[in-house]
């Protein structure tokens, strides 16, 4: 059986989408499953949760193989991110920010807020951000806007779609025709990385205090836990 045939019998509104998906893929084998996972970064509706266990149906169906999936789909996830990324160098924030009011189904807002994190967690944002609904489609506007240096942005972007690809793509392979199921669940893995996130917030906010209060000695201490500067002498 074909893999469109078994596609067209999946639960609605999987099935539109994936349809579409999957022909691209019978039609250009890994290149068009690049081509799929790449235009989440441009069009953000589309969804990798569903798109990624989709191409690992497809190569348990024997369209491309596991590897192929694996690396067609981070070529595509990380060409998409350069794309962004370019766009936010080459047009700046104000420019970029009405851009992004312009595309269908998207706020200025998640712009903004994107914006925001990356400012908080630099390198981590974008790292982590390629595994979180929408910052990853978003995260490289404001890494291209403040100009981080290409190299490194592009391996973290590498690192992190890989990894993001990987979880996504083997459920896929694993669960076969009911690789649509991966999408239910999709939210909890999504929930720990932005657990980890914040975690991993509070652990710096906690650790840079301590390491002020030990420089400040304990006169310093005292001043930090008062509020107050040191006492004249």
């Amino acid at each position: 059986m074909s893999v469109r045939l078994l596609v067209e019998n999946a639960p609605e509104p999987v099935g539109g989408l994936a349809d579409w998906a999957v022909g691209l893929m019978e039609s250009l084998g890994g290149v068009g499953a690049a081509l799929v996972v790449g235009l989440d970064n441009l069009f953000p509706p589309i969804p990798s949760e569903l798109v990624l266990p989709l191409a690992g149906f497809s190569a348990s169906r024997g369209v491309f193989s596991l590897a192929e999936a694996l690396i067609w789909t981070t070529v595509g996830s990380v060409v998409g991110a350069v794309v962004v990324y370019l766009v936010g160098a080459l047009l700046g924030r104000e420019r970029t920010r009405a851009l992004v009011g312009r595309v269908p189904l998207v706020k200025v807002s998640d712009f903004d807020r994107t914006e925001r994190w990356f400012a908080r967690h630099g390198a981590k944002a974008v790292f982590l951000g390629r595994m979180v609904p929408l910052f990853r489609s978003f995260i490289s506007l404001p890494a291209g806007v403040e100009r981080m240096r290409f190299a490194k942005f592009l391996a973290l972007t590498t690192a992190g779609s890989f990894l993001w690809n990987a979880v996504f793509v083997v459920a896929g392979y694993r669960l076969g025709e009911s690789w649509h199921l991966v999408e239910e669940y999709a939210g909890v893995f999504q929930k720990v990385v932005i657990g980890a996130v914040v975690l991993a917030a509070a652990l710096f906010v906690v650790v840079r205090v301590r390491s002020r209060r030990d420089e400040a000695g304990p006169e310093g201490r005292a001043s930090i836990g008062s509020g107050h500067g040191p006492r004249p002498r």
